[in-house]
């Protein structure tokens, strides 16, 4: 059966746009890129307000609730397929609840040069629980970038449960970036899984400012030999805020290549989360897996937790991780001070060092300005 159709219909159900709501204005600061934007409204895919003139060669994007209304075979078995998040209780819970997302589908060979932005958007003025499942399939030797962002509106309650799936062919080169500036009272699940093909590249970055209770929690699986997976994220914190980055990457493959780096910064009574287990299979062999996860507390009250796990069973690999968590070096600020830097200055400084080392991981230029520009925003603010 052919992929979603671009001209499929909204979910019978809209999505509800209560006054004050701006979903229009969802991330204004992408709209330099020239990305095309998916606008999902309340766990709704606002097909009014998403941009699908024009695909590119090879691109379908369509509205979960249309295809699964119709019984489109492929996004019935992506849905019910089994993953590496199964039995996770969150992941579950979306599967059962979910209404609507979107359904992407590149086909093999086909390049997308204009970035994917998937704008998740809560505009409801009542508190509510929102449900959303993405499916995005990339054919061999395909390229794409996707980027996730999602916000809502400041004064309101409500909690997220989203999922993206993503299934990565053969030498396809993918590029996500998410973006979480949920509410200050949101709470915010998010599960990514992603099965990666052979000689495929994959890379994500996660990027979180807001929200009361954040949860990104990644599941990849490397389903061939010879894929890069790159790995990382920043998260600014303040307040009582609290970020939770879980990750389990499973090598069931051998001559795989995977990188991870995770930061958070911690200020007042705010807490940071890091738990990452590496998988190498049997017949993994010629692994080459690295993960490292940092933490700057800027407050005696804030609180970094990390859990590092590796499970190796195979015997001819490179495998390693680390964890760091410390105060701003005072040498490093006295050395700025004595030269005539103010204090906060210096410190704004180190911070945004110790984030951009992170952040320069991320290969689009504009797309690495933007968060280093959300980053100083941050530090202005605090």
């Amino acid at each position: 059966m052919p992929p979603p159709a671009r001209n499929c219909r909204a979910s019978p159900r809209g999505a509800t746009r209560p006054s004050g709501a701006s979903p229009r204005a969802a991330c204004a600061h992408l709209a330099a890129l020239g990305a095309r934007r998916l606008v999902v409204v309340d766990g709704h895919f606002d097909l009014a307000l998403s941009d699908l003139d024009a695909l590119e060669a090879g691109l379908s994007i369509g509205s979960l609730a249309r295809a699964l209304a119709d019984g489109e075979r492929n996004v019935l078995a992506r849905v019910g397929a089994q993953t590496g998040a199964d039995g996770d209780p969150a992941y579950a819970l979306n599967t059962a609840f979910m209404r609507d997302g979107v359904v992407i589908t590149l086909a093999d060979g086909a390049i997308v040069e204009r970035p994917i932005h998937l704008a998740f958007v809560h505009a409801a003025s009542s508190p509510r629980a929102v449900f959303a499942r993405s499916l995005i399939t990339i054919g061999a030797g395909a390229k794409v970038m996707i980027v996730e962002s999602h916000e809502g509106a400041p004064a309101s309650d409500y909690q997220v449960n989203n999922a993206t799936d993503f299934a990565v062919g053969a030498r396809a080169e993918v590029a996500h970036l998410k973006l979480t500036g949920e509410a200050a009272n949101a709470l915010h699940v998010a599960t990514q899984v992603a099965t990666i093909g052979a000689q495929a590249r994959y890379s994500s970055f996660t990027f979180n400012v807001g929200g009361a209770l954040v949860r990104n929690q990644m599941f990849v699986r490397c389903a061939g030999e010879g894929s890069t997976v790159d790995l990382g994220g920043v998260s600014l914190l303040r307040q009582r805020q609290h970020a939770d980055n879980t990750l389990v990457l499973d090598h069931a493959f051998g001559g795989c290549v995977s990188r991870e780096m995770f930061k958070v910064v911690l200020a007042d009574s705010s807490r940071g989360v890091f738990q990452g287990k590496i998988i190498v299979r049997p017949h993994a062999q010629k692994t080459d897996a690295r993960m490292m996860s940092q933490a700057l507390l800027l407050s005696p009250d804030a609180e970094a937790d990390n859990k590092p796990e590796l499970e190796i069973f195979a015997d001819d690999v490179q495998c390693g991780h680390g964890a760091t968590a410390g105060a701003i070096d005072a040498d490093l600020k006295f050395y700025l001070m004595a030269r005539g830097i103010p204090e906060a200055q210096a410190e704004a400084l180190l911070i945004q060092a110790f984030a951009g080392e992170a952040v320069e991981t991320i290969a689009h230029a504009g797309l690495r300005e933007i968060v280093m520009d959300a980053v100083i925003a941050w530090l202005k603010a605090r």
